[in-house]
């Protein structure tokens, strides 16, 4: 399973948001880590913010059913973001069997973009476990190894063409 998410905001309206109302506004969508990581500054918070609108996005639920402190995007040592889900966003991802995330994040002077990739392997229904299916075929009756050859016109599309240009009509 793949899955992605995008967001773009307005740099100036987590700028707005910092001055009017301060650390009410950053303690409501960012864990102390990020803002300590973004030291206040609106361009990062902002690229921040849209990652957690894209990871919303690529979870098919929007910020709604997650709360903006579950999803967390911290710089490593080389500055590449990092995603971190906690509680209903980690649920919900697991739920949906999306364990690998790539993450992107850049601005401008005036806008924030985020970008997610996530992929993992699609949820299996209650009682069908991975490896399970048909039995292996005996040798020379399937395609794998030890089978014999097809025979021409027995393969894929192989004799469905004509045999000279005399059958092809215009």
């Amino acid at each position: 399973m793949l899955t992605t998410g995008i967001d773009l905001i307005e740099i100036e309206r987590v700028r707005r948001g910092l001055e009017r109302y301060g650390a009410r506004f950053a303690n409501r969508f960012f864990t102390t880590d990020e803002q300590a990581q973004c030291a206040g500054r609106a361009a990062s918070l902002a690229g921040r913010f849209a990652v957690k609108e894209a990871v919303g996005k690529a979870l098919g639920t929007g910020i709604g059913d997650v709360a903006w402190k579950d999803i967390e995007v911290l710089n490593d040592e080389r500055g590449r973001p990092q995603l971190t889900l906690h509680n209903a966003a980690e649920r919900l991802a697991s739920e949906r069997g999306l364990s690998d995330w790539a993450v992107s994040l850049s601005h401008t002077a005036t806008h924030a973009v985020g970008l997610v990739v996530a992929q993992g392997a699609p949820p299996r229904p209650p009682g069908e476990g991975w490896g399970e299916g048909p039995p292996p075929r005996p040798p020379g009756e399937g395609w794998g190894e030890g089978s014999p050859p097809r025979p021409l016109g027995e393969g894929w599309g192989e004799g469905s063409l004509p045999k000279d240009d005399t059958e092809v009509t215009p």
